[in-house]
């Protein structure tokens, strides 16, 4: 990776990140497409976390992540269940350790 990378990475870390979790793959699928469509963020990461949950992240400034996540939740309720959505607007540094890798570079 380059230095400019882990720059523009680093500063990442400290923006807003939004989780939703669906129960079924169909549903956190329908969720992980309609939030990126609905507004300026980024896709980092799909888990299946086990129990049929699955959740999926994204990262941008809090009114896209706010967006994204009633779009997730909107598309994913359709069709299943959503347990639980949650914005973190200003993540501890420390946090990006103990979630899961971005899928994305």
């Amino acid at each position: 990776r380059t230095t400019a990378n882990n720059t523009h990475q680093e500063l990442n870390r400290h923006q807003p990140v939004g989780m939703t979790e669906p129960i079924g793959l169909v549903a956190s699928t329908e969720a992980a497409d309609a939030m990126p469509k609905a507004s300026t963020v980024d896709l980092l990461h799909k888990r299946a976390v086990g129990g049929g949950y699955v959740t999926v992240r994204v990262r941008g400034d809090v009114g896209a992540v706010r967006t994204a996540l009633g779009a997730g939740r909107n598309a994913a309720s359709r069709i299943g269940q959503v347990v639980s959505t949650r914005i973190i607007p200003g993540p501890h540094s420390d946090l990006e350790n103990l979630l899961p890798e971005s899928t994305k570079e």
